[in-house]
């Protein structure tokens, strides 16, 4: 989309039922469509049929680093190498509105196949307070697409990337959370394969309660190794 253009929303009410309503929503810039969504929405139930998964056990977000200092750690070592020196200060000029802080940062001196999972803290910066709960749920959408689709890429290291674009983006909201209270994002990638990565995850509270879960699938084309000669 172009953020200098006005956007125009088409809204369609596609089913409204008594406790599940569905609409249908697509934004149009230059007469074209560049978003659409399927939002649906149901009213507050009550069931005994509950479970959820179990939060991983990883240390609390005051006992980590932020990716900020992280990035000036690594930027201090005279050893790093240039590419990945550029790389790191790209990062860190980008103007991102999240607190983040990985509990298993990848080792940036090694470029070797890690396995496709990864954990962070996140959090919007700033207070957005106790307000509406869509509220909180927009600014979750946000965080749950930074650095998702960076999960496929870690057993591929070798390879440049030449580009990687989300293809969807799914979300599913399960219970009440602040998006600017720390939240734990569990990230992993059970399939790659056709310029395509496939990846889900899982936003917990900091009491264990899982709050969203998402998936994404996306595509991610890489240049390719010329073979060397063997001779």
């Amino acid at each position: 989309g172009d953020p200098k253009v006005p956007v125009l929303y088409e809204v369609e009410r596609t089913r409204t039922g008594k406790s599940f309503s569905v609409r249908s929503v697509k934004a149009i810039q230059h007469g074209k469509p560049i978003f659409t969504c399927q939002a649906s929405f149901q009213l507050s139930q009550w069931s005994p049929v509950q479970h959820q998964f179990t939060m991983p056990a990883v240390p609390p977000p005051e006992e980590l680093l932020t990716q900020e200092e992280l990035i000036q750690k690594f930027l201090q070592n005279p050893n790093l190498a240039e590419r990945y020196r550029k790389h790191l200060n790209k990062i860190q000029a980008e103007d991102v509105p999240i607190d983040i802080k990985p509990v298993n940062p990848p080792d940036v001196f090694c470029s070797g196949p890690q396995e496709p999972k990864q954990l962070f803290w996140v959090r919007a910066r700033g207070y957005i307070g106790e307000t509406d709960m869509k509220v909180h749920c927009c600014v979750a959408a946000y965080i749950s697409d930074y650095a998702f689709l960076g999960t496929a890429l870690l057993p591929h290291r070798q390879y440049r990337i030449k580009f990687m674009v989300s293809l969807d983006h799914s979300m599913w909201f399960h219970a009440p959370f602040r998006a600017d209270h720390w939240m734990l994002y569990e990230c992993e990638s059970p399939w790659a394969g056709g310029c395509r990565g496939l990846v889900q995850g899982r936003l917990w509270r900091r009491d264990g309660v899982l709050a969203v879960t998402c998936a994404q699938e996306g595509v991610i084309r890489v240049a390719q190794t010329p073979n060397q000669s063997k001779l």
